[in-house]
């Protein structure tokens, strides 16, 4: 559930900095002559379901049963050492527990993470796209790169 949560977040993040960049770059171009037109047609916009990959990544096995034994085993340590505690030590330590549980998950995830981005830019780089936003931030046009994204992590 936390991994679902941060994942929202870091795309809405990236979504509205997109939105911000682009709305900077078209005031931009409005206001030195430049029609909107004429920059559309030099920039090659690809669109792909970050979620997607992610979930299909040839790792993500084996990152999830990392996980789930790290969550096994601080929950198990909560278990013991909460025992003689009050419920506001419980609480504190139950915080305590949740950020370990929360640094493992960034620990196990960042290799993925990684390996998806730079997958993500050679795929672009190989089609012409000079950028590359997440589907659900498109209304209308772009090329989808989800697929060629996969197929690429598959053959690593």
């Amino acid at each position: 559930m936390l991994k679902l949560e941060k994942k929202q977040v870091k795309i809405i993040s990236i979504a509205i900095a997109l939105v911000f960049i682009g709305s900077v770059v078209a005031i931009a171009l409005t206001t030195t002559g430049v029609g909107i037109a004429s920059a559309a047609s030099s920039v090659n916009v690809g669109k792909i379901d970050y979620n997607q990959v992610v979930r299909q990544h040839p790792d993500i096995q084996s990152v999830q049963e990392q996980l789930k034994a790290a969550f096994d085993e601080i929950n198990k340590d909560f278990e013991e050492k909460s025992a003689g505690m009050t419920d506001q030590e419980k609480a504190d330590y139950g915080r305590q527990c949740q950020q370990r549980l929360a640094q493992k998950e960034k620990e196990f995830m960042e290799p993925i993470l990684k390996s998806v981005e730079d997958t993500i830019k050679k795929v672009a780089d190989s089609k012409g796209l000079s950028v590359v936003i997440e589907a659900s931030a498109v209304v209308y046009g772009g090329t989808d790169i989800t697929q060629d994204v996969i197929s690429r992590l598959g053959k690593k």
